[in-house]
């Protein structure tokens, strides 16, 4: 019986990757890893896609931690305690960083990014009605959520798989930021909770946190009808702390019941790591935890997710640790002021103006002005690809779709020679286009489509 000859080394590193079939026969560790690292080589740099929000440097020390831990279940408390334990004193300092009452015991839990988190949220901000509307003896079967246009896909997702009705506030043209002015139309006894952002993708503002509390106490001492206010801060949670210490966004606002907020972006740990935070723990419904006993010992667990690694959990530690308020806020304060160069750079080319009055967190926001007429930021976009920058361009949700935004997200690990590298290419990008003129055009998207992050 004649016995198939072994690869040899070089032919190893010249096999192809199946494209539909499991692979068959094995090969070397070092020709695995070399032809699959080979297969992204084309992908972007990770250091130069300015179009997303999320952590691509951490220190050494930080990654040697995640390495260390990276093959810790972490959902398994009975074999690894202290992890758990450190989630847990996690959970109460963002408490603290966000103003949540001392005399309140705090619940919350790290997620696989802020989606999760949010979904959290919702779920309890559901059940919560939902009990009390049947302690009330009225219908529970028509729940509702209110949030403004500019909210991120995750909740549009919520109100879909969970069976909540949205009432998504249209944009206009000049304000992308859901304000109170029309919340008399959309809120009801079924809202289960309003949904305002700190810090919304599109643009970097906050929505008008203070005048929404302030509707809904009104609307309460009008109706009796308590609604809670949910805080997304996915991208404003580890900002406004740091730089507005005085601006009252968070739990100094006695209708914010719960915040989420993400750790792989302005948290500055690797993807993916969220975070959820209850005002106090009496918000988050009891039905909601499930008690488990087959891993060793009985925990309890109420994420949406059950195993996964502890990595960027023991990473966030390190970088609260690392830096503390302090360092937090030189970091954001130097991210934030980079991204005020940059915007004075690309207003100064006489290309564009700034969608985002408000510079509050590190995000750059664009339009082209009026006079440029044979390009736009899609062709803006296409063209500082070809130096390895990637740039978001999307148009605004409803009903704001005729306004199109160049989104520049200015991460910590950027200094003052990138950004006028950046900037320079920008410029140059839009000289080119007002020479040659551009051919792109907007995405087709489909009707539940929006943008993200």
């Amino acid at each position: 019986m004649s016995k198939e000859k072994n690869p040899s080394p070089y032919e190893e590193f010249n096999m192809e990757i199946p494209q539909e079939e499991f692979p068959e026969g094995s090969i070397s560790a070092r020709a695995a890893k070399s032809i699959v690292d080979s297969a992204m080589w084309t992908d972007a740099n990770p250091m130069l896609n300015l179009s997303s929000f999320v952590t691509t440097y951490m220190e050494p020390e930080a990654r040697e931690l995640m390495h260390e831990h990276v093959h810790i279940n972490y959902v398994d408390h009975d074999m690894y305690p202290k992890t758990y334990a450190m989630e847990q004193i996690m959970v109460k300092w963002l408490h603290d960083l966000w103003n949540g009452p001392k005399d309140k015991e705090p619940y919350g839990a790290a997620t696989v990014g802020s989606s999760e988190a949010c979904m959290l949220a919702g779920l309890a901000h559901k059940w919560n009605w939902r009990e009390k509307r049947k302690a009330e003896g009225k219908d529970a079967s028509n729940p509702n959520m209110v949030t403004g246009g500019n909210v991120q896909i995750v909740w549009k997702k919520f109100m879909r798989y969970f069976d909540v009705e949205d009432k998504i506030i249209p944009l206009k043209p000049g304000n992308y930021r859901l304000t109170a002015e029309h919340l008399d139309e959309y809120v009801d006894e079924n809202t289960i909770c309003v949904v305002a952002i700190a810090g919304q993708t599109f643009t970097g503002e906050d929505d008008d946190i203070q005048e929404i509390h302030d509707w809904l106490d009104a609307y309460e001492e009008k109706t009796g009808i308590s609604i809670p206010l949910h805080i997304d801060g996915a991208s404003g949670g580890f900002v406004n702390p740091f730089l507005y210490p005085d601006y009252e966004w968070d739990f100094r606002l006695p209708r914010v019941a719960s915040i989420n907020a993400s750790g792989h972006k302005f948290g500055l740990v690797y993807p993916g790591l969220g975070w959820i935070i209850f005002r106090e723990k009496s918000l988050f419904n009891e039905g909601l935890i499930f008690y488990v006993n087959y891993l060793g010992g009985e925990s309890a667990t109420a994420t949406l997710n059950f195993s996964r690694n502890a990595a960027q959990i023991i990473a966030q530690a390190y970088k609260f640790i690392r830096h503390g308020r302090e360092g937090y806020t030189s970091i954001m304060q130097q991210t934030v002021d980079n991204a005020e160069y940059l915007r004075d750079l690309l207003v100064k080319s006489d290309y564009f103006e700034i969608m985002n009055e408000t510079q509050r967190i590190p995000v750059v926001a664009l339009t082209l002005k009026d006079n440029v007429n044979n390009f736009n930021e899609f062709d803006v976009s296409a063209k500082v690809r070809e130096k390895g920058w990637v740039l978001s361009a999307y148009t605004m949700p409803p009903n704001a779709e005729e306004i199109t935004s160049l989104r520049i997200v200015v991460r910590a690990h950027l200094n003052r020679t990138v950004i006028r590298n950046l900037a320079k290419d920008i410029v140059d990008a839009c000289d080119y286009l007002k020479e040659n003129g551009g051919n792109a055009k907007p995405p087709k998207l489909h009707k539940h489509s929006a943008g993200k992050c």
